[in-house]
């Protein structure tokens, strides 16, 4: 029994270790521009059932409970919170933020689709619209190397003033991509998320409608990270991982007086 007990406190150790994995891992984003904070989802292991609720217990009565022993836990999953970050106003006319749901799509290495929500962009030596990485904001938009001036509307249109021009120039429009179940993205790093099997695929649209966010120029999303609350999960988290370590010891402890006494 005691051993039994001393793997399913190991399974508490390693399940715990794995959300402070999680819980650092938000701490670490705190200012990280469109992060989105994990949380990790325990799942039960197999049971071992020594009575079957509903068994017969004599001829004429029947077990009411049963008896089943827990073998321990497990971390299921990660499940990426998209609640919406705090606008910050930069004052750059190429920083965007999404104030709702959706994604900026860009062109990746290999031709692969990314998604983000960093609109932290620039104008590169070609003129076009790039992530910081360089990556293509998509669909595509020219910037003039001459232009004077950049409005980004709420619906994406980009527009660009010219000398000699007395009205803007539209160049284009910044489409919003959401998916049937935003949380299936996966994480690769860099701010970016790609399309997967369980996200369903990408529906691109104009932003503002059919419940996609509106465009803010000249500011960006901040990371939805509350310190607070990632601190108590830590202590939770910690205290947890005290209280299995103890299981071990009593379990060891328990080993030893049968080994000495009996």
């Amino acid at each position: 029994m005691t051993n039994a007990a001393m793997h399913i406190a190991r399974t508490g150790l390693d399940a715990q270790d794995m959300r402070m994995r999680v819980i650092s891992n938000n701490l670490a984003n705190v200012n990280t521009t469109g992060f989105k904070r994990d949380r990790a989802n325990f799942e039960t292991l197999s049971y071992q059932v020594v009575t079957t609720p509903g068994a017969q217990s004599t001829a004429e009565t029947r077990y009411a409970t049963g008896l089943n022993l827990g073998t321990g836990v497990k971390v299921q999953g990660t499940a990426r919170i998209d609640t919406q970050g705090s606008m910050q106003q930069t004052g750059n006319s190429l920083d965007l933020a999404l104030d709702g749901d959706g994604y900026f799509q860009v062109q990746m290495p290999g031709g692969t689709l990314g998604y983000t929500r960093a609109g932290n962009f620039s104008r590169s030596a070609e003129g076009l619209l790039v992530t910081s990485e360089g990556y293509q904001v998509q669909p595509g938009i020219t910037i003039p190397e001459n232009a004077t001036a950049i409005t980004i509307g709420t619906d994406g249109t980009v527009s660009a003033t010219v000398p000699g021009q007395n009205e803007p120039t539209q160049l284009g429009q910044i489409q919003v991509a959401s998916f049937p179940n935003a949380s299936g993205l996966q994480a690769t790093g860099d701010n970016y998320l790609t399309e997967t099997a369980a996200s369903g695929a990408a529906n691109l649209g104009v932003a503002g409608l059919d419940g996609r966010g509106k465009v803010r120029q000249g500011s960006l999303e901040a990371s939805n990270v509350n310190v607070v609350e990632e601190l108590v999960d830590m202590i939770e988290t910690q205290r947890a991982y005290e209280v299995n370590s103890k299981m071990i010891s009593a379990s060891d402890d328990m080993l030893k007086y049968v080994n000495q006494n009996l």
